[in-house]
């Protein structure tokens, strides 16, 4: 019904950067907030950004100066621009949304909606 498809992840260099978008499609009527997740190998999934519908951020302070989080409401999409990257960042990373779907007769929210994750590697 609804999908989160992201694009953007991929092998960098350290300092180098990368843009993840996370475009949201399907019956949607809105999407309250949306955020990146990460995990590495052997560690619990954590969150990197948030913004919500009026444009709040807030971001994990591992990442906090490097990372961008904006989005697109004309398009329902979340990017993160991250810069100066570490090979700490390694992770899979995970496009997250609290929206609403659009049905029938009615709407319902969806609070807890996972996109598939895509790969980011730092490394030399």
């Amino acid at each position: 019904q609804v999908q989160l498809v992201e694009s953007g992840g991929g092998l960098v260099q350290p300092g180098g950067s990368l843009r993840l978008s996370c475009a949201a499609s399907g019956s949607i009527f809105s999407i309250n907030v949306m955020g990146w997740y990460r995990q590495a190998p052997g560690k619990q999934r954590e969150l990197v950004a948030g913004i919500s519908s009026g444009g709040s951020t807030n971001y994990a302070d591992s990442v906090k100066g490097r990372f961008t989080i904006s989005r697109d409401n004309a398009k329902n999409t979340v990017y993160l621009q991250m810069s100066s990257l570490k090979p700490e960042d390694t992770a899979v990373y995970y496009c997250h949304a609290d929206l609403v779907i659009r049905r029938r007769f009615d709407v319902r929210r969806e609070s807890d909606y996972w996109g598939q994750g895509t790969q980011v590697t730092v490394s030399s």
